[in-house]
């Protein structure tokens, strides 16, 4: 297939050109015309692979001279991170690239000889079809949106040095490297386009090059790196044992059938697993997302929804098999279910728009964390719609901040308020996106419920738990956002300056979340339920169809909710009674006269709750207990691995 080396190189190709041309019409164009390209070329690799039966492939069993381009890129990666950690004080950092980088030269060149070219480096399957397609359609139309977001950006911030050339070069690299991530099931493959993308995403975050972006940007490197280390560290010891790379074979051997398992592949799986917690910004290694919010909203949007939270959550999803009933199956589920549920108290004390949006993507990771420690069918069914659904949703919301943001100058949620009479498109989009987060019929509630179910049906009581209390917390903090969406007010309209190119990106992500929607039943028996028969040698479907087909049927009511709003309020303007304010009135509903003669507004705000529930209050001891609860399950999972114990 052409298509696969295509859409890792294509993007890198492309990423010269964004830093070499420095008109920005020319370069506009190219980027418009490769993101078209780009969207494309996924769309024929799904349609060549549908015509070869809907099986798994494999590919370029014999890739020498690939080989030495990757260990070029690996060093190039290192001398990135060793640079940049010099220049900016944090020598200590270079280390946790430099160790892994030569380790892995080490297991190349020096160490014990095994079949490289006996493993297949490409595999093509339904989970790496399903990433290409969220990674070229959402990536693509952030690209889209990026042209005309970052003019804007570059107009209103005029104390940053316009090097949209540069961002523009790192977007690419990311949607290229991630292909190459989720295509590769070589575990050296892997490990370099691992540190492609944290490297990456350390540039994005850093952009600015203010104080707090560069301070955000290590922290994001050196949590990623840890990642890495980990990573390295299970790739070498499974390798040394196994005489192996695949990640298919990692899998397979740490399934424990009887008395037959691998002690190293097991140990493998516990740590990828843990450096997979590392890109899915799981406590305790979630500050680094919240800080990636000083970068320009489409990386905020690049990072939360399509690519980099979602590398961790694909590597966890490929090691499902191999954790179910497990310890290291225990340790991700726990993991995954605290931080969904104080994820979503501590956003609950969030007025600002982009926090409110990524506690909610940690807290929405880690549900999809839960799921796949748990390792059954059913949730994986889940957890593969929440992925879905939360890919679109958070690019979609990610996106509309930014451009409320440009035309409301905030993005405080207390801002605002009556949004649908003021900025209706948009708050219309703003809508769409919150109710897909969690609301039925849209996907992302009936994959939690789906989820629960599960949870309750293998009687993991810690689990239900979570996902209760976690989903109980999650529609306060949604409610209280589209309460203000639709309140009514008698503030004015407010000009709408978004630009053509992110009106049809958001046009296109609406029209997604609905289609999704609508074709919920249908996607899942054409192509989840073959996923997890390829995954599992079975399928099983929480939820049956005939539900599904009535909770569509409830769409329409939805969104009926914004359009009567609308239109009460234009009522409500017509024929305006004045109410008793406590003061003398001056004729408007929002504004009185107070008794000492000075001007009063009324002001409706949303409880928050910042002394209770806030971030300063939680999230050092949500830190700390899954911290601890990291080192001593690892502890004893390679205790118990290595002393022919396994649980």
């Amino acid at each position: 297939m052409w298509e696969i080396p295509f859409l890792i190189c294509f993007p890198l190709i492309i990423s010269v050109f964004m830093y070499c041309i420095r008109i920005n019409k020319i370069r506009n164009a190219i980027a418009y015309v490769s993101a078209v390209i780009i969207m494309i070329t996924v769309g024929i690799l799904v349609v060549q692979w549908g015509l070869s039966g809907f099986e798994p492939q494999e590919f370029y069993v014999q890739t020498r001279d690939v080989d030495k381009l990757i260990f070029t890129a690996d060093l190039v990666l290192m001398c990135v991170a060793t640079f940049l950690s010099f220049k900016y004080k944090r020598p200590w950092i270079s280390l946790m690239s430099i160790i892994p980088t030569f380790a892995i030269i080490w297991l190349e060149f020096f160490g014990p000889k095994f079949d490289v070219d006996g493993i297949a480096h490409i595999r093509v399957d339904h989970l790496s079809i399903l990433m290409c397609i969220i990674i070229g359609i959402i990536g693509s139309l952030i690209i889209i949106y990026a042209v005309g977001y970052m003019h804007g950006y570059q107009h209103y911030h005029t104390n940053i040095p316009d090097r949209r050339y540069y961002f523009f070069m790192i977007l690419f690299i990311f949607v290229g490297a991630m292909f190459g991530f989720v295509l590769s099931q070589s575990l050296m493959w892997i490990e370099m386009f691992w540190e492609t993308t944290s490297i990456c995403s350390f540039l994005l975050i850093g952009y600015t090059q203010e104080e707090e972006a560069i301070f955000n940007s290590f922290r994001a490197l050196w949590i990623n790196l840890l990642g890495g280390c980990a990573l390295t560290v299970g790739i070498l010891y499974f390798a040394i044992e196994e005489h192996t790379v695949s990640l298919k074979a990692m899998v397979e051997l740490a399934q424990v059938h009887g008395d037959s398992y691998s002690k190293a592949a097991i140990i493998g799986v516990a740590l990828i697993a843990f450096a997979a917690l590392t890109k899915a910004a799981q406590l305790p290694f979630s500050k680094w997302l919240l800080g990636a919010m000083v970068a320009p909203t489409p990386s905020s949007a690049l990072l939360h929804s399509a690519t980099m939270v979602k590398a961790g959550i694909y590597v966890l999803f490929r090691l499902a098999p191999a954790m179910s009933g497990t310890l290291t199956g225990t340790m991700i589920s726990f993991i995954g279910g605290f931080t969904f549920l104080s994820a979503s108290i501590m956003a609950i004390a969030q007025s600002d728009g982009k926090k409110v949006l990524a506690m909610s993507t940690i807290s929405n990771l880690g549900l999809m964390v839960a799921c796949a420690g748990v390792g059954r069918p059913e949730t994986i069914w889940a957890g593969c719609f929440l992925m879905i659904f939360h890919a679109i949703s958070k690019s979609l919301l990610f996106q509309d901040i930014g451009a409320t943001e440009n035309s409301l100058h905030s993005r405080d949620v207390e801002n605002m308020h009556g949004l649908l009479y003021r900025l209706p498109v948009l708050a219309v989009f703003m809508f769409i996106g919150i109710c897909g987060m969690f609301l039925a019929p849209f996907g992302m509630l009936i994959s939690k419920w789906a989820a629960l179910k599960a949870s309750v049906d293998e009687r993991n009581i810690m689990l239900v738990f979570f996902i209760c209390f976690g989903s109980a917390t999650t529609s306060f903090y949604w409610t209280k956002w589209l309460g203000k969406l639709i309140a009514h007010t008698n503030k004015p309209v407010v000009r709408d300056i978004t630009k053509r190119n992110e009106m049809i990106s958001l046009t296109i992500h609406a029209i997604l979340m609905i289609a999704l929607c609508v074709l919920f039943p249908l996607l899942s028996s054409t192509y989840v339920d073959p996923l997890l028969v390829e995954m599992f040698g079975e399928s099983k479907q929480v939820i049956g169809n005939n539900v599904l087909y009535i909770l569509i049927i409830l769409i329409c009511f939805f969104f009926a909710v914004p359009i009567l709003a609308f239109i009460h309020n234009k009522k409500l303007q017509a024929n305006q009674k004045l109410s008793y304010m406590n003061g003398i009135n001056t004729g408007k509903n929002d504004a009185f006269v107070g008794f000492m003669g000075e001007d009063k507004e009324l002001v409706l705000s949303n409880l928050y709750f910042k002394n209770v529930c806030g971030q300063r209050k939680l999230m050092i001891p949500s830190m700390a207990i899954t911290a601890a609860v990291l080192i001593i399950m690892l502890s004893m999972i390679i205790s118990q691995t290595l002393g022919g114990t396994i649980l």
